[in-house]
C-alpha cells in the first residue's frame, strides 16, 4: 500500500480532511484503508469512524491513548492482507509539549518504515489558509520532523488568504496538494498553481 501520514496541529481540520482525502481517492476507484492514530483524542477516532462509515471504507482503531506507531504499524499489515492500495493515517495533533508530538510523529514514521523502507510515501501537512504566518511556523517545524512532501490547505475560498502557499513553497519547497473548500465530503480538490495564481492576482 502507499502510506499517506496526515500531520498539522488540532483545529486545522486535519481529521476531516484525512476523511475527505479518503474519499477522494475512494471516488476515482481506488481501494482506501484508514487508521486512526490521533489515540489521544477520543473524539478524533469517534469522528473519523463516522466518517469511515459514510464513506464505505473500513477503519483500524486502538484504544484510547494506544501507541499510535504500534496503530499504524498494524494498519499497515492490514492493508497488505487486504490489498489495499492507500492507508491513509490521521495522527495527532497535540501533546503536552511540541517535542513530544514531534517525537511521536518520528516513531510512527520509523514504524511504518519497518514495512515498507519507502513509507510514508507522503506526509501531508494540513494548514488553515486562516492562520496566516502560524501556518508558515508551523509548517517549518513539521518540516524539520518528519519531511514534508505536501500540503492540504483548508479555508482556502480565495479571499486573498492564500499568500501563505506561496510563502510555504517559496521558503520550504513543499508543494500544495489539495485544498479543502468547505465542509462537504466532496470539497476536496487537487491544487492548481494555475488557477490559484490567476484567483489572487
Amino acid at each position: 500500500p502507499k502510506v499517506m501520514l496526515i500531520v498539522g496541529v488540532n483545529g486545522t481540520g486535519k481529521t476531516t480532511s484525512t476523511a475527505k482525502l479518503a474519499h477522494y481517492l475512494k471516488r476515482r476507484g481506488h481501494t482506501v484503508l484508514l487508521a486512526a492514530a490521533d489515540t489521544f483524542r477520543a473524539a478524533a477516532i469517534e469522528q473519523l469512524g463516522i466518517w469511515a462509515e459514510r464513506i464505505g471504507v473500513e477503519m483500524i482503531r486502538g484504544q484510547y491513548n494506544a501507541d499510535p506507531a504500534a496503530l499504524c504499524y498494524d494498519a499497515y499489515e492490514a492493508a497488505e492482507r487486504q490489498d489495499v492500495e492507500f492507508l491513509l493515517c490521521d495522527t495527532a495533533g497535540r501533546l503536552h509539549t511540541k517535542s513530544n508530538l514531534m517525537a511521536e510523529l518520528e516513531k510512527v514514521k520509523r514504524s511504518i518504515a519497518k514495512r515498507d523502507a519507502r513509507a510514508p510515501h507522503e506526509t501531508l501537512l494540513v494548514v488553515d489558509a486562516t492562520t496566516g504566518s502560524n501556518a508558515l511556523s508551523q509548517a517549518r517545524e513539521f518540516h524539520q520532523a518528519v519531511g514534508l512532501t505536501g500540503l492540504i490547505v483548508t479555508k482556502l475560498d480565495g479571499s486573498g488568504k492564500g499568500g501563505i502557499v506561496i510563502a510555504i513553497q517559496e521558503e520550504l519547497g513543499i508543494p500544495t496538494r489539495f485544498v479543502g473548500t468547505g465542509e462537504k465530503l466532496d470539497d476536496l480538490e487537487a491544487f492548481d498553481g494555475r488557477e490559484f495564481i490567476a484567483q489572487m492576482l
